[in-house]
Parts: C-alpha cells; sequence; structure tokens
C-alpha cells in the first residue's frame, strides 16, 4: 500500500493541492506566532536618557517593600518620597546639587507634538541638551523647547499660560520637552523626587548612610543604573510584556483556527474520496490497507506542507515585527531573535494535525464494507458517527456548565481577555462537529422561499444543500470560524467598553465637572475662587493609590479618590453601593468594592496609603465589583498629600447653568483647568480599548478572516470540482451553462448564509454569557453586536464562496461548451 500511496501523491497531485496549501500556511502562522512570542520573552536593559551625562542622582523612596513569607514583595508607591531634606543639605556640602523637577505641560492649538514635558534648564546639561538656536529662559515666561516644530521668537498658549521660546535644542527621541527657568519650574511642580549631585559617588552614598535610616528608601544611582531616574525607565519591558499578550492571544487564536481548518480540510478531501475507497475494498483491500495508504499520504503531504510552512515563516515573522514597530506597538530596537523551538512546534503540530485529521476519516472509511462503500460513494449518509456526536456534545455541554460555574462563582472571570478569547473556541468546535445534524433544517428553512418561485433553481438548491451534508457542513465551517471569532471578539470588547462607560455615567451626577492639567493639582486658592462662584456647590476630589497585603502573600495596589466632604459628594457622585452609606465616610473609615478580601461594613483593614504609610480603617460601605474599576474611596486625610485634580459642581436651587459655568472658567483659567459639564466629562472619561488590545483583536481576526478565506476557497474548488458529473447530467438535461452557474452562485451563498448562522448563534451565546455576567456584577450596561463588522465579514466569506465555485465551475463549463460546437 506504499507504493499504491506514493503513485496516489503523484497521480492525483492536484487532489492534494487544497490541504497543502492549507496545512502551509497553518505552519506558517504558528512559526511566525511561536518567533514573534520567543521574541518578547527578553527585553535588553536601556541605558540612561535624561541623566546619561550626570555624575550622580540621588532618587527618594518611590517603591513600597513588604516582607512576606514567600518573599519580598514591591509595587511602585503613587506619591514618591522626596529626598530628606538633611540628606540635601549634607549633599550641598560635597558638590553642586541640581533638583529635577518634571511637569506635563499642554500647547493650546498650533503643531505641537502631543505629550509635552516640563524641566528645570538646569537639568537639561545631564542628557546632554545643547542649544542650536537662542539662549536659554532667563524670566518665568521664557521657555527653551526640543525638536524643530517652533522656534525662537514665537509665543505659545498653553495650560502654564502664554509662554515665549528664547531657544531650541535638538530633539533625543525619548522626550518632548520644554525647560523653564529653575524658579519657574519649582512653583510649578513644588516636590522634587530626586536630584543632581556633582561629586564622587563613594562619598555620595556615605552621607546617604549617615544620613537618612537604612530603611528610608533613598537610592544612588550611577552607571546604567541612572536610567532608573528617566521617566517609565520599565516602558520597554512594559511594552514587551504587551506584545506578549498580543502575540500569545493571536497565537493561540491562530493554533485553533489553523487546527480547526487543517483538520477539516483533510477530512473532507479524504471524505471526497470514498467511491475510490469502495473501489479498492472491493479489490480485495483490507481495512488496515485503507487507512495504512490514507496515513502515508498525510504523512507525505504533512511533511512537505509543514517544511514549506516553517521556511515561509521565517520569511514572514521579519514582516510582522517591522509591522508592529512601525505601528508603535513595539519598541524600535524588538526585532525577531533566532529560537528554534518555534519551527519545531509547528512543524511536528502541522503533522500531527494533517495525520489526525485523515486518520478520522480513515477510520471511518476502513470499516466500511465494500457494498456499503460503492452505495455511499454516491449518496451522503451517515455523516454524524458516534464519535463525533460524543465529542460535540461533550464540548457542548463542557462550554455551558464552566458558564454556568463562572456565572453562579465568579462571573468577573467572564470579563477577562483570556475568558472572551478563549471560549468561543469551545462553541465554535462544537458547533462544526454538530453541524450535520442542523445544516438540513437549516437549508430547508433558508430555501424555503427560492423553492416556491417559478424556476427549478430554488428547487435544485434545496435538494443539493440537504444532500450534500458533509459537503455543506465542510463549507460552512470556515464561515462559522469566522463569523463567530468577529462576533464573540469585537462583540465582547464593545460590551466591556459600553459596560465600562455605562459605569461612569451612573456615577457621575454633577452638573459639572473640573479638571486640573495631567499631572498637577488646583491650589487653595484656585479651590477658593471655586468655592466663590455664585450658585456652585463643589465637592473637591484627589487621586491616589493605597496597597493590600491579601492573604498575606499578595501585595495589591487599588486606585482610589480622595474625598473632602462626605456630604457634598454625595451630592455629585452616585456610588454603586452594595452595603452602607457613604455618609459614614470618615477619617478612619474607607469603602472598598466586593473584590476585596475583607468586604463587610464594620470590619477593619489594614492598608498602605500611597506613600506607604500604615493604617487601619473600618469599612463604612461596600461597593458592586462592576467591571473592576470602582476603585475605593477615602476622606483626604488618607490621600498621602496627594492634590485634587477633580472638581464636581452641583447647581444649588435656582442657580443658572450658564452663569455658573462661565464663573468657574474664570475661576480655573489662570491654573489652566478644564470645565465640562457632567455629561461631556463621563463621555471622555469613558475608557476605551488600549491600542494593543485593538491591534491585538485585528491581528486575530485579519488571520482568521485571510486563513479562512483560503480556506473556503480550497474547499469550494474541492468541492466543485468532484461534482463535475452531477454538472454534465445538468447540461444533459437542457441547462444551459448560464443556469448552472446561477444555480452553484446560489447555492453557495445558501452554504455561507449557513455558516453566518451558526456563527451568529455562538457569538450570541458567547455574549449572553458576558451579559448575565454583568447583570450579576450590577452593571446597567446590555450585551453588544458588532453588526457592522458581522456583515462586512459575512459578505467578504460570500464573495469569495460565490467567486471560488464559479472559478472552477468554469473550466469544466467551457470544455462543454466547446464539446457542443
Amino acid at each position: 500500500m506504499l507504493i499504491t500511496a506514493l503513485r496516489t501523491l503523484r497521480t492525483r497531485w492536484p487532489a492534494f493541492t487544497g490541504s497543502f496549501v492549507a496545512l502551509s500556511l497553518g505552519v506558517t502562522l504558528l512559526t511566525v506566532m511561536g518567533l514573534a512570542l520567543a521574541s518578547t520573552l527578553d527585553a535588553p536593559d536601556r541605558e540612561p536618557e535624561r541623566f546619561a551625562a550626570a555624575p550622580v542622582v540621588v532618587r527618594g523612596q518611590d517603591t513600597l517593600k513588604v516582607p512576606t513569607p514567600s518573599g519580598e514583595k514591591t509595587q511602585k508607591l503613587a506619591r514618591p518620597h522626596p529626598v530628606p531634606a538633611q540628606l540635601v543639605t549634607r549633599l550641598k556640602e560635597l558638590g553642586t546639587v541640581v533638583e529635577d523637577r518634571s511637569f506635563p505641560v499642554r500647547v493650546h492649538g498650533g503643531h505641537a507634538p502631543g505629550d509635552l514635558v516640563g524641566h528645570p534648564w538646569s537639568t537639561a546639561a545631564f542628557a546632554p541638551y545643547r542649544l542650536d538656536a537662542g539662549r536659554a529662559p532667563r524670566t518665568a515666561d521664557e521657555v527653551v523647547v526640543t525638536g524643530d516644530w517652533t522656534a525662537p521668537g514665537q509665543r505659545l498658549r498653553t495650560d502654564r499660560g502664554t509662554l515665549r521660546v528664547v531657544g531650541t535644542v535638538p530633539g533625543l527621541g525619548f522626550e518632548d520637552a520644554v525647560f523653564f527657568t529653575d524658579v519657574r519650574a519649582s512653583r510649578l511642580a513644588p516636590v522634587s523626587a530626586q536630584l543632581v549631585v556633582d561629586a564622587e559617588a563613594p562619598a555620595v552614598r556615605k552621607a546617604v548612610r549617615d544620613s537618612v535610616p537604612a530603611g528610608a528608601g533613598v537610592r544612588v544611582l550611577t552607571g546604567d543604573e541612572r536610567r532608573y531616574a528617566d521617566a517609565d525607565p520599565d516602558r520597554d519591558r512594559t511594552a514587551l510584556t504587551a506584545l506578549n499578550a498580543l502575540f500569545g492571544t493571536a497565537g493561540g487564536v491562530t493554533a485553533f483556527v489553523s487546527v480547526f481548518v487543517v483538520a477539516s480540510t483533510f477530512a473532507f478531501a479524504v471524505a471526497q474520496r470514498r467511491r475510490e475507497f469502495g473501489l479498492l475494498r472491493t479489490a480485495g483491500a483490507t481495512p488496515g490497507q485503507l487507512r495504512r495508504m490514507v496515513l502515508t499520504e498525510a504523512l507525505g503531504v504533512g511533511v512537505l506542507a509543514s517544511g514549506a510552512g516553517c521556511v515561509l515563516g521565517a520569511y514572514a515573522a521579519p514582516l510582522l515585527a517591522a509591522r508592529v514597530v512601525d505601528g508603535g506597538l513595539a519598541p524600535a530596537w524588538f526585532t525577531i531573535g533566532d529560537p528554534t523551538w518555534p519551527y519545531h512546534l509547528a512543524f511536528w503540530t502541522g503533522l500531527g494535525v494533517a495525520l489526525g485529521g485523515a486518520t478520522a476519516a480513515a477510520w471511518r472509511a476502513g470499516r466500511t464494507a465494500p457494498v456499503e462503500a460503492l452505495r455511499e460513494a454516491s449518496v451522503d449518509t451517515g455523516t454524524m458517527t458516534r464519535g463525533r456526536w460524543v465529542c460535540g456534545a461533550g464540548l457542548l455541554l463542557t462550554a455551558l456548565v464552566t458558564l454556568g460555574v463562572s456565572l453562579a462563582g465568579d462571573p468577573g472571570d467572564l470579563l477577562h481577555r483570556k475568558t472572551y478569547v478563549t471560549r468561543p473556541m469551545l462553541l465554535i468546535t462544537a458547533a462544526a462537529l454538530l453541524a450535520p445534524v442542523v445544516v438540513r433544517p437549516a437549508t430547508r428553512l433558508l430555501t424555503w422561499l427560492p423553492a416556491r418561485l417559478p424556476g427549478a433553481t430554488g428547487l435544485l438548491v434545496r435538494a443539493n444543500t440537504a444532500a450534500g451534508v458533509r459537503r455543506t457542513a465542510a463549507v460552512a465551517a470556515p464561515v462559522l470560524v469566522t463569523v463567530a471569532l468577529t462576533g464573540s471578539l469585537l462583540g465582547a470588547v464593545a460590551t466591556l467598553n459600553e459596560a465600562k462607560a455605562a459605569e461612569v455615567r451612573e456615577r457621575t451626577t454633577a452638573a459639572f465637572v473640573v479638571t486640573a492639567p495631567s499631572g498637577t493639582g488646583f491650589d487653595a486658592a484656585a479651590l477658593d475662587r471655586l468655592r466663590a462662584v455664585p450658585g456652585a456647590e463643589i465637592s473637591p476630589t484627589s487621586s491616589g493609590a493605597v496597597y493590600t497585603l491579601e492573604d498575606g502573600v499578595a501585595l495589591i495596589r487599588s486606585d482610589l479618590r480622595a474625598v473632602a466632604d462626605p456630604e457634598a459628594f454625595t451630592a455629585t457622585t452616585r456610588l454603586p453601593l452594595a452595603a452602607g452609606k457613604v455618609s459614614d465616610l470618615d477619617d478612619h473609615s474607607i469603602i472598598v468594592n466586593e473584590e476585596w478580601e475583607e468586604h463587610t461594613v464594620g470590619r477593619s483593614v489594614r492598608i498602605r496609603l500611597g506613600d506607604g504609610t500604615r493604617k487601619t480603617l473600618r469599612i463604612a460601605a461596600v461597593m458592586h465589583t462592576g467591571t473592576g474599576d470602582n476603585g475605593v474611596y477615602v476622606t483626604a486625610a488618607n490621600a498621602a498629600g496627594a492634590p485634587v485634580d477633580r472638581v464636581d459642581v452641583a447647581l444649588a436651587d435656582g442657580a443658572d447653568a450658564d452663569a455658573v459655568a462661565a464663573g468657574l472658567r474664570e475661576a480655573v483659567t489662570p491654573v489652566g483647568g478644564r470645565v465640562a459639564s457632567g455629561d461631556e466629562w463621563a463621555a471622555a472619561a469613558s475608557p476605551g480599548s488600549k491600542d494593543t488590545t485593538r491591534a491585538g483583536l485585528f491581528l486575530v481576526l485579519g488571520i482568521a478572516l485571510l486563513y479562512t478565506g483560503i480556506s473556503v476557497v480550497n474547499t469550494v474548488l474541492t468541492a466543485t470540482s468532484d461534482r463535475v458529473r452531477e454538472l454534465t447530467v445538468l447540461r444533459l438535461t437542457g441547462a444551459t451553462d448560464g443556469q448552472v452557474l446561477r444555480l452553484l452562485a446560489v447555492e453557495s451563498l445558501t452554504v455561507t448564509a449557513v455558516g453566518t448562522l451558526l456563527g451568529l448563534l455562538v457569538a450570541g451565546l458567547n455574549l449572553a454569557g458576558m451579559g448575565a455576567a454583568l447583570h450579576l456584577l450590577a452593571v446597567p450596561a446590555a450585551p453588544v453586536v458588532p453588526w457592522a463588522a458581522v456583515a462586512t465579514v459575512a459578505g467578504a466569506c460570500a464573495t469569495l464562496t460565490v467567486a471560488a465555485t464559479l472559478t472552477s465551475a468554469a473550466l469544466p463549463t467551457r470544455r462543454h461548451a466547446l464539446t457542443r460546437e
């Protein structure tokens, strides 16, 4: 049978082309994703940027360290400590001390870069920056800027007032900076968390040891460690972590789609050869010989296709790396490394899938008696085997049971990306396995009206699609995958975004919301001016964080808002409380959510404030978990000195809204504050999808659409080429070429509609589960179905299916026309 298999591969190579293409592309995708994922596992240490020429940098405590039985746990402090005053005095005895300050600057209008950061001019020499035009700033309204987007002599309207550019320096690529005088910078950012000392490092370390306790957390940075004084020194590792998640998600979905499509393609290709198998069985071939022949063929195709896929993947992976770098999703240095395990994984996976897909069909063919094989060669019966029933029903039951367990135990788990990405795979596989059960009723339903129209096209379409169950299910399977993934993934993200937006809208009852410039806060004078606005009842709050040690081993950071006046706060905010009252909040209490390990009203919790200070507070109220962004609330006394960055404003009885808005704008204009209505602020504050999330989804769906599109073409070409005898009979009975092509086109649309309906059913079940979870979490939002995206994908699948069908039928039609001539 080995010789027979090899001869079959040589003589029937067109029949194996579809399987070869599907498998090689699947292995290519697995190789690309494996190489990309392996390249995100390590990041080189970034060199110092802003302080590359600084002798020594001294940084105040910025990390919370908590010892636990499983080791020391760390978290970045929300409010880093400044360098202690006594240490600054001691360091000034060793040499020149330059205090560093950083703060955001926003330019109104013009063509300024998006994110500008302000610094004192004295720190420019440590990058180093060198003037290429103009001079250094001397007065409070003079600045030096980086880059060539402005020039000396120009004036800039900013949230820091109107500034006059007196000099420019070449940009160094890591920031867009605005340098003020040291005096002006100290007013804009009074707290300095780090400074540069022009002295020998050993002397500086000795001064630190002598001036502050060992546990004060002050660090002396020299050499490459000076990178920790830069803004976000771990951004490369953070970016690679996001890339790791992106490629991990894309790789997982790619593996599922490729395995699904390749297995379906191989199984369908083998099933199409039932007549050949029947003849071999009649000629005396044993079931074992038949199985060995099919497996040998699959082995040959699998080895060749997997090898080709690995080669293609090696060339395609650098293109993907360049794409994510150009899209700003990866650092500029990101490239594909040279690991070998992705090639092994992709090759052996492809070979295993080829053998698995062929084995399932060969086993069934080998068990068929000769006469039965000849009969089944023309009649599509027995598509639902016992194994298919067991696997399909088992996967469906598993999906439903795990959904019920999650809803009963932890509804929030259904909102996590790993869950809403992987859960559709169970339902897609179950739907594909059980598809033959619904193909006949679905096609009869879809063709009920066309079958009753004049002409035979509707009747033939109904009969052909219902009789060719295996063919219909095989063509509908790729459509099912694409539509289900599109509806499930895009729908899940849209549902989460709408849920988060609904939570923000539900909590905000303020008439106006006044916000400070990013990274700053309102001073006492600005708050006094806001309080003086007639008809305005203000509720100032500040942002920060608290830290808790859960189970004695996990240091958890929770975002907080600090309330200046709980009574005024209740007039502008409506918290989603599960127990307790906001009015019970005081300087000795805290409002938590149900995610906390301890969330019983009246109980006490031990926390650490944003500056690391230990505190024990009583739980005054408990909020619903929601989508996970509810955070915690304390009073301003427990905010660790965080400045007020938001003021919610309610209208007094009889107050004129326009007059109040004008008064608020006048009060905060000197400090660059912004006034928005409550609805405007809620819309702007609603969190949307992150760039990496959107990119990951489009990457996943792009791969799925491309790959399943190719699979549709392959399957349709195989299925249509196998119907030459049927099409010839139609022509012999009097059907014209146009009528035959029209029949095939309508059949293709019907099959695509079946796949679309199954995909919508899978997506609907997934989104319904997410909607039930949101309801249990008390989130005022409903599932969102991305109808536009689903319609676009379904239309693309329909176009590909019809085009492939007509193309594959065109050659036989042309031959028939020539024969008649």
